[in-house]
């Protein structure tokens, strides 16, 4: 084999053994598949292709891309889809269900994005109310640094917006999985208690661990 052949060979291995894994890899795509069939393997399939097509983009590209794909799935209440009141999905849930609630459009794209190399000390759980349904709501929020005006990335609303253009929503609460920080137009607020959101978390990364679908 001569010297040329030997460096092309070791540059593919090399670009193979360090490739970047895939958003979902395939031992868990094929229990995806088994229990929820081929067309929930498709939809994962356009969300690595969403995903690739950003990956090496700003972040603004990122979130938009990530908010627009997770958008086009249905939304529907804990209740219909899994006979709870409040249950946290993983990601491979909702999309795999292609169906969910208000948390499960933030917690996927949440995921998707931190995955794209987002810093996730920017990216926030946002509970608010909605005064258009007069009801609890949670949003992901987007904070370029910790003293910037969050852009806001719902599933009532499929545009980014700051959040001072939401009128429609009151800001309540924010948390990023670690600290649980006093909702603010500008800024990340003060830190607060709450147990039920820590839980919630906490319960939702063990799913995650374990890979349930």
């Amino acid at each position: 084999m001569s010297l040329l052949k030997v460096i092309v060979l070791a540059l593919l291995f090399t670009n193979l053994l360090y490739a970047e894994k895939p958003y979902v890899e395939a031992q868990l795509l094929q229990k995806i598949t088994k229990k929820y069939k081929v067309f929930a393997k498709k939809r994962f399939f356009y969300l690595q292709k969403t995903l690739d097509k950003v990956k090496d983009k700003d972040d603004m590209a990122k979130l938009k891309a990530v908010n627009d794909f997770y958008n086009q799935v249905r939304y529907a209440s804990d209740m219909k889809v899994y006979g709870k009141r409040d249950y946290w999905a993983t990601p491979w849930q909702f999309l795999g269900k292609d169906k969910g609630d208000c948390e499960d459009y933030v917690i996927s794209k949440y995921f998707a994005l931190i995955y794209l190399g987002v810093d996730s000390k920017k990216l926030f759980f946002t509970y608010v109310k909605s005064l258009r349904f007069n009801a609890s709501h949670m949003v992901l929020t987007y904070f370029e640094t910790p003293h910037s005006e969050p852009l806001v990335l719902g599933n009532y609303n499929y545009k980014i917006f700051p959040a001072s253009k939401r009128k429609d929503l009151i800001p309540v609460y924010n948390f990023n999985g670690e600290s649980l920080y006093r909702a603010a137009q500008r800024g990340n607020g003060k830190k607060v208690n709450n147990n039920k959101a820590h839980k919630k978390w906490d319960e939702l990364k063990r799913r995650m661990k374990k890979q349930v679908i």
